[in-house]
């Protein structure tokens, strides 16, 4: 390969060479991770968002060969529907795990992984465990190191080519397979932000079915013979100039390729909501429990926000009585009422009659956002500042720093054991403690399974 081959060429070659015994523990344990963690939201899903009922009886109606499981559903049916289903139910509740830079990978990667996994049948934990991780580096390199101008929702946009890397190592495609299923992949590449910044629509909601279903279409065209482009990312009218005008890092995106597995960065999250907002909401929570704040005592909540933290204040009205669970999920006023009248965000925040609680609207039309240029999205999740007015005068304020589930402070085993045993609680149809338990243990020693259809069957 020559070093001025396009991209694709580099990625696919590492993609097809990659491993188990290739990969740094940091990566295994974060595909690890991203498997329970993405099984227990989608799990959470089923039961509590009313637009997943809709997509699975789509997929039912459908029918087809029974090659793969609709989690929490049972049914068994083509991997397109799965991945489909799946992806739409994983990133529902928006409690996937996310890069320190923002956006999602696994709600697209471990649908289509374990879609494709049991239409092929046989498919050891470790080679789950490879699919997973290579598909998080590609997501990692690629979403780092773009010139986003946030006008694209890079979650599906990249999510796909992510999916897409994972379900062909699964199927042990080749190099020259593994770029032509990336460049089929493309068709399935998009997402504007309206979907993600609107209000009123459910989509939001469903979005990683989309590039988990594409992935999977793309894998399988390239493994019966359909080829892709050889251009696909750097060509002149490729990824990089249509989607980010040029703007890239290419020696960012291949150095160390191979070496460092980018995936090892994976945060996990500790509450039910955008990223974004998770600032905010733990600076809202400390501030409650260390000065003993009663809600009825607040006059105000000022929200220092940046330019994305601006998209979930607007318009303020709506976001402060959000219409349905999913613009709850993307409302920092109603995120931060929650947090101030709860001291803690949680699932059953986001059900219907959580959005209609007196108390938390009441302290959302107290919510007042203050634009703060120093906060906007450069890379790193950008911080959150909050301020508590008292009626009696005094002030209160703190920005959110080593938030639960950052870097700075990540999730254990235990903190997602626990996360993951409260998403399979509220499933359409939970499963028993037993079953939960084994579940979190066959997730934590997943490169010792022979057959990861063993792990679905507990929870499917």
């Amino acid at each position: 390969m020559t070093t001025d081959a396009d991209l694709v060429e580099h990625l696919a070659a590492h993609i097809a060479a990659t491993t188990y015994d290739q990969l740094p523990a940091a990566a295994v344990e974060a595909a690890k991770k991203s498997v329970l963690d993405t099984v227990g939201v989608i799990l959470a899903a089923s039961g509590m968002e009313p637009a997943v009922q809709g997509v699975v009886e789509l997929v039912l109606e459908a029918g087809g060969r029974p090659e793969s499981t609709v989690l929490a559903f049972g049914d068994r049916v083509p991997a397109l529907a799965a991945a489909f289903a799946n992806g739409a139910m994983a990133h529902c509740l928006d409690f996937d795990d996310q890069t320190p830079w923002g956006q999602h990978s696994a709600s697209s990667i471990v649908p289509a992984v374990l879609a494709v996994a049991e239409r092929r049948g046989t498919v050891t934990g470790k080679e789950l465990i490879t699919a997973v991780a290579l598909g998080q580096d590609v997501f990692a390199r690629l979403r780092r190191n773009v010139g986003w101008r946030k006008d694209w929702n890079l979650s599906t946009v990249l999510g796909v080519y992510a999916a897409t890397a994972a379900a062909s190592s699964i199927l042990n495609l080749t190099a020259t397979q593994v770029k032509h299923a990336l460049g089929i992949a493309s068709m399935q590449s998009s997402g504007v932000m309206e979907v993600v910044a609107g209000t009123g629509s459910n989509l939001r909601a469903l979005y990683a079915g989309f590039s988990a279903k594409g992935a999977v279409l793309a894998t399988l065209m390239a493994d019966k013979g359909v080829t892709g482009v050889d251009r696909l990312f750097e060509g002149e009218y490729g990824v990089f100039a249509t989607y980010f005008g040029g703007n890239y890092d290419r020696d960012a995106m291949l150095t160390d390729l191979g070496k460092d597995f980018q995936g090892s960065t994976t945060l996990y999250k500790m509450w039910p909501a955008v990223g974004t907002a998770h600032s905010h909401i733990s600076a809202t929570i400390g501030l409650m429990v260390d000065h003993n704040i009663a809600p009825i005592d607040i006059s105000q909540l000022r929200v220092h926000v940046g330019d994305y933290h601006q998209l979930m204040c607007e318009p303020l009205d709506a976001r402060r009585q959000p219409a349905t669970i999913v613009d709850a999920k993307f409302s920092l006023p109603f995120l931060v009422a929650v947090a101030a009248v709860r001291r803690g965000v949680g699932i059953t925040d986001f059900s219907l009659d959580g959005l209609r609680s007196p108390e938390v609207l009441d302290m959302a039309h107290k919510v007042m956002p203050e634009p703060d240029a120093s906060l906007n999205w450069e890379l790193d999740l950008p911080p959150g500042r909050v301020e508590v007015v008292l009626h009696n005068g005094q002030r209160y304020a703190r920005t959110g720093h080593d938030i639960p589930g950052s870097s700075e402070s990540p999730l254990t085993w235990e903190d997602l054991g626990r996360k993951f045993a409260a998403c399979a609680s509220v499933s359409i149809a939970p499963p028993s403690a037993q079953r939960t338990r084994q579940a979190l243990h066959a997730a934590q020693h997943l490169e010792s399974m022979e057959n990861c259809a063993d792990l679905v069957e507990l929870l499917g």
